[in-house]
């Protein structure tokens, strides 16, 4: 029941979710910065693996590191919860990780990144229409700004329209969308399961989905070691100790909030693809890292400007 408490206690009088502390902003970050090299790891693996088999082994090491971290924890399986942890791996786990692996044998990482921004949108409209958070003025803009900064980070050169690529990126906005509907719904989860609980069931349920097309998938599969290592640190890493942090902080921030570091998700991107593929860095990388953050600030309300003069306001004065 404490869990539940706390979860009440970040909403303010009025039934809002309050604005982000700081905290979790830096958390924020801290998941864009994983979530970031993602997508070079996809683009990496997929070619090599297959999506069918990318995405099972991937599910399969998050399912693995969060096994042992809920035996390390003691913690129980919410066996009475299936049927929305079921829902979950299908929207956040399942049909993304695939339809982003599918989308890496047509895209660049970078419009993979760039397009995965899109699930802020869809988050803020599915939680408005849950009636779990308000759309605002403010949010809409912070959408808008947030698309222009990562326009100007990942400077987008023009690629041939061909079919394959137009349905590649049709792919990559429905993984955001079932991203952003999914938001919400975890937002709920967490406040009668344990966070690391959902992020087991969820993998779980996902690598159920998945068997049957991995498994057929397998014998074409050309494995080799640095697919392999970009497969376990996607598991290990983006989707299991990454998604634990998420939900964690997810119980104390609004659906919208939650998922805003997609927006710095390519400032990241970038900037692990200079730091290890040696790719150049664009003249928009400054522009557009300023804009994307600005834009996280505004999705979360997070004003660290306005938290220090009301700090400083309630100083007693000598």
């Amino acid at each position: 029941m404490g869990h539940v408490a706390n979860a009440q206690a970040t909403r303010s009088t009025t039934g809002t979710i309050e604005h982000v502390k700081h905290t979790h902003f830096f958390q924020l970050v801290g998941l864009s910065a994983l979530w970031g090299a993602a997508f070079l790891f996809i683009r990496v693996a997929s070619p090599v693996l297959g999506p069918w088999v990318l995405a099972g082994l991937r599910v399969a090491m998050a399912t693995a590191t969060l096994g042992v971290l809920m035996w390390v924890l003691r913690q129980h399986w919410p066996w009475h919860r299936w049927p929305a942890l079921l829902r979950l791996g299908l929207l956040a786990v399942a049909v993304p990780f695939l339809l982003y692996a599918w989308a890496a044998l047509q895209l660049p990482a970078g419009y993979l990144a760039l397009i995965n921004t899109t699930a802020v949108l869809f988050a803020s409209l599915a939680a408005a229409w849950l009636g779990d958070d308000r759309l605002t003025r403010t949010k809409l803009l912070g959408c808008v700004v947030g698309f222009v900064g990562v326009g100007l980070i990942v400077r987008l050169g023009p690629i041939e329209p061909t079919p394959d690529r137009l349905w590649a990126a049709l792919a990559c906005v429905l993984a955001a969308a079932c991203y952003g509907a999914s938001t919400p719904l975890m937002k709920r989860a967490t406040r009668h399961i344990e966070p690391l609980a959902i992020a087991m069931g969820m993998n779980v349920a996902a690598g159920l989905m998945l068997l049957p097309g991995t498994a057929l998938a397998w014998p074409q599969a050309q494995f080799s070691t640095v697919a392999l290592l970009s497969t376990a640190m996607l598991g290990v890493f983006s989707s299991g100790l990454a998604g634990w942090m998420h939900l964690r902080i997810m119980r104390h921030v609004s659906p919208v909030a939650a998922v805003s570091p997609a927006f710095m998700i390519p400032l990241f991107g970038v900037t692990w693809g200079h730091l290890v593929l040696g790719e150049p860095l664009g003249t928009g990388l400054i522009a557009g890292g300023a804009l994307v953050l600005l834009a996280t600030a505004l999705v979360t309300g997070f004003n660290p400007v306005a938290r220090l003069l009301a700090a400083d306001a309630a100083r007693p004065k000598p």
